[in-house]
């Protein structure tokens, strides 16, 4: 073959149409692939199922934060240290909410509250939660689609040896320090999927689910009505990466939550959870032993590093994916 030749079928390779991808995501977990995978496909091509379950009213402000951190995320402008936020905030406005003896567990930067008071604007106009989310991520130049689960609100609630939480209280008021007993999804059973949400599970080429915690994080996302099936429908499409690694949760309290719950803390453990819908587990090679224990499931598995502490590394997990 000729150097023109093999020119042109390098050139030809290059325009093979990208693959069209759905992303189901929590917050800070996934927002680190999501930006890998941002990098390395086509990002108009890529639709974000966010979980809402985290959503809290604070101060008469609808707050919305997987949404914002996958938002930041992909438009650039997330605090990288924190992984949530905005970088260099200033926090006077929740300061002057404590003077006034408002609760301010919940750290609410200057800049973000604008976030916060438009989308809390845009829903008191009759906007859905949807037409928000879509409204702010082009207002910051995202060119992904990001849909929340639902427009309904759906608050994951913890029940805790120490009474039922709201899942923000738990985790950032009382720091995950409660034992977990259940967790529970208000008013899922009447909450529908967002317009889009369905759609882009049937229509896209792969589905990843991002590693992030499978029971708060995924769990309230399954738990919209038809979404789980639809997944089922597209089982062998489905990519799972696994968000514990050699037992541990690199982000978070998924461990002790599964730990608490009864749940096996490992691979295998998070296997089980998703294997009537996942036809492949990607698991780091620190978890490879369980690799055929998790294939008796019914799933194949891809062993790929999946720790992800730098740019480079996002990129390098998000092209393996795209290559399965």
């Amino acid at each position: 073959m000729s150097g023109a030749a093999r020119g042109k079928k390098v050139r030809r390779a290059r325009r093979r149409p990208a693959l069209k991808l759905a992303a189901l995501a929590g917050g800070v977990g996934a927002s680190k692939l999501l930006l890998g995978l941002y990098a390395e496909c086509d990002p108009a091509r890529l639709d974000v199922i966010v979980n809402t379950g985290d959503d809290i009213v604070l101060h008469g402000l609808r707050i919305s934060p997987d949404l914002d951190i996958v938002t930041y995320t992909l438009a650039g402008i997330v605090d990288d240290a924190k992984g949530w936020g905005l970088p260099g905030e200033t926090f006077h406005a929740l300061e002057r909410l404590r003077a006034y003896g408002r609760e301010a567990w919940f750290n609410l930067g200057d800049r973000d509250l604008a976030t916060h008071l438009h989308r809390t604007a845009l829903l008191a106009e009759g906007k859905t939660l949807a037409e928000a989310a879509e409204a702010i991520r082009r207002a910051l130049g995202v060119k992904s689609r990001i849909l929340p689960m639902s427009n309904q609100p759906v608050p994951t609630i913890i029940d805790t040896n120490e009474g039922p939480l709201h899942f923000q209280e738990y985790l950032v008021k009382r720091r995950a320090e409660p034992v977990v007993r259940g967790i529970r999804f208000e008013n899922v059973e009447t909450a529908v999927p967002a317009p889009g949400v369905l759609e882009a599970i049937r229509e896209a080429q792969r589905i990843i689910i991002c590693p992030s915690n499978p029971l708060i994080s995924i769990g309230p996302i399954l738990a919209v009505r038809g979404v789980r099936e639809a997944l089922q429908a597209r089982k062998k499409d489905v990519v799972a990466v696994c968000p514990i690694v050699g037992g541990k949760s690199l982000k978070g309290p998924s461990d002790r939550m599964l730990g608490q719950l009864g749940y096996e803390v490992s691979a295998r453990g998070v296997a089980r959870l998703y294997a009537d819908f996942t036809g492949t587990l990607v698991v780091d090679p620190a978890d490879r032993a369980q690799a055929t224990s998790i294939r008796s499931l019914g799933m194949d598995v891809a062993v790929i590093p999946t720790v992800m502490r730098t740019p480079a590394q996002k990129r390098k997990l998000a092209r393996a994916l795209l290559a399965l």
